[in-house]
């Protein structure tokens, strides 16, 4: 053979990388889509339509879920989470193009990775402490200093000047491990879970084909993933490390034990490829691994260029659950006025309210509302809690929380939800793509179709 061709041994081939910066348009110098303008309008419908009311009632306390300016003006970000040495690092170091950089993930066949490690755009590379992260209230991380000092010593951020971390930001979990107790991690490992999970774009499960145990742990995260389905992509990773036949027998089971995890009518997507740098091992399916590459890559895309009708129809989703809460709050105090009377014991006669609210009708009554999903109702048990901290007699009924200049709180929260999210919804809808419906894009919290590519 010709002397070009002679490789060194002891280097792998490396993989050509072009169809990473094509399909994830890394080298187009196209401005920006300017979304500053609609990001001010949402923050400005938030501070004015749902904030009053989640403030007056709490919300806070009941759900841990504050938003914060820095939530509404982040990126999209995308969350790999799997048992451990399945590959997340090394996925991300090979989106990024890490590899052999000062920058690059450590990667092992041991756990390695121990701490939560969120990778986003900066002008060099930088290293930044978890509690200094959470101390800086412009970033959307501060809400994670609730977990306490022992969490914010295992989470860590990366800078990195790339051009894909100026529209995403990774976030690298430290791996499942099936036979520890969660209080051996010495935080809530699966509260800081939920809360990532809650405000991911996209959620990576990564595997490996070749150890495929579902314990326990897992279990645990695919219940904290009920309602996100649509945001889940599950990834056979290391796929050429097996033979075809194998690989099929793999596929299968492990569908086989994910299917009472996960009970959606339209199965998660999954993607069977080998995401590092090196060449795909000889005699296995290079070209079914790289259609499957590029897909997984297209979604990526489609969820940076879907990112602000993710945003609007997230606060969106917020507020529902918000005046949910306020309807119910309301309800509450409503029945305690009825009960009471000159002679009560105000704290007996709220304590039979709160231990059977079904005997006051309490969430039948909210759930005859217009626009009230029976899925949204919070958990009964959640008001044992909430009222535990909150006094009854410290809210102010619905109907009371009106000004004359200001209008009325529950009127302003569902004139957002009904015509000002959707209107700022349609309004860029129909900047990117005049003749479709932006709910098609975004499935306004039903799970988009599936997209099949076109050969």
């Amino acid at each position: 053979s010709p002397p070009e061709e002679v490789e060194d041994a002891s280097e792998p081939t490396k993989r050509d990388r072009s169809h990473l910066e094509n399909t994830l348009k890394l080298n187009e110098e196209k401005p920006a889509d300017d979304v500053s303008g609609v990001l001010q309008r949402l923050r400005k419908i938030y501070h004015s339509s749902i904030k009053p009311l989640e403030q007056s009632y709490r919300y806070n306390e009941l759900r841990q879920h504050e938003i914060t300016d820095g939530e509404i003006t982040s990126k999209p970000m995308v969350l790999f989470l799997g048992p451990w040495s399945v590959g997340k690092s090394s996925m991300i170091n090979y989106l990024l193009g890490l590899d052999n950089t000062p920058y690059q993930l450590y990667t092992g066949a041991e756990p390695t990775t121990s701490e939560f490690t969120v990778i986003m755009h900066g002008p060099k590379l930088k290293t930044i402490e978890g509690i200094v992260m959470a101390a800086d209230s412009a970033r959307s991380f501060s809400p994670l200093e609730k977990f306490g000092q022992n969490f914010l010593e295992k989470l860590i951020g990366i800078e990195v000047p790339h051009k894909l971390l100026e529209r995403v930001t990774f976030v690298d979990t430290p791996g499942i491990i099936e036979n520890r107790k969660q209080q051996e991690r010495g935080y809530p490992f699966n509260d800081v879970c939920q809360w990532f999970i809650d405000r991911a774009d996209l959620i990576f499960v990564v595997f490996d084909p070749t150890k495929l145990d579902v314990g326990l742990e897992l279990e645990m995260l695919f219940r904290q993933l009920k309602g996100r389905e649509s945001q889940i992509r599950i990834i056979l990773n290391k796929a050429d490390s097996l033979a075809t036949q194998e690989l099929m027998r793999v596929y299968g089971a492990l569908f086989w034990s994910l299917a009472p995890l996960i009970n959606v009518t339209e199965p998660p997507r999954v993607y069977v490829s080998s995401f590092w740098p090196h060449d795909y091992q000889p005699e296995t399916h290079r070209d079914l691994f790289l259609k499957e590459e590029i897909s997984l890559l297209e979604d990526l895309n489609q969820v940076i260029e879907n990112r602000m009708e993710n945003k609007i129809a997230f606060i969106r989703q917020h507020a529902i659950r918000v005046r949910i809460h306020a309807l119910l709050v309301d309800r509450y105090l409503q029945t305690y006025k009825d009960k009471m009377t000159f002679f009560s014991d105000g704290e007996l006669v709220f304590r039979d309210i709160v231990e059977d609210p079904d005997k006051f009708y309490i969430f039948k009554s909210i759930l005859a509302k217009t626009n009230v999903s029976k899925f949204d109702l919070p958990n009964r048990e959640a008001y044992k809690d909430f009222f535990g901290i909150n006094p009854i007699t410290s809210f102010k009924l619905l109907s009371q929380q009106c000004s004359y200049m200001g209008g009325c709180f529950l009127e302003k929260i569902e004139k957002a939800i009904t015509r000002e999210l959707p209107d700022l919804l349609g309004s860029i809808g129909l900047g990117k793509k005049p003749n479709v419906l932006s709910c098609d894009v975004t499935g306004c919290g039903e799970t988009p179709k599936n997209r099949y590519r076109k050969p």
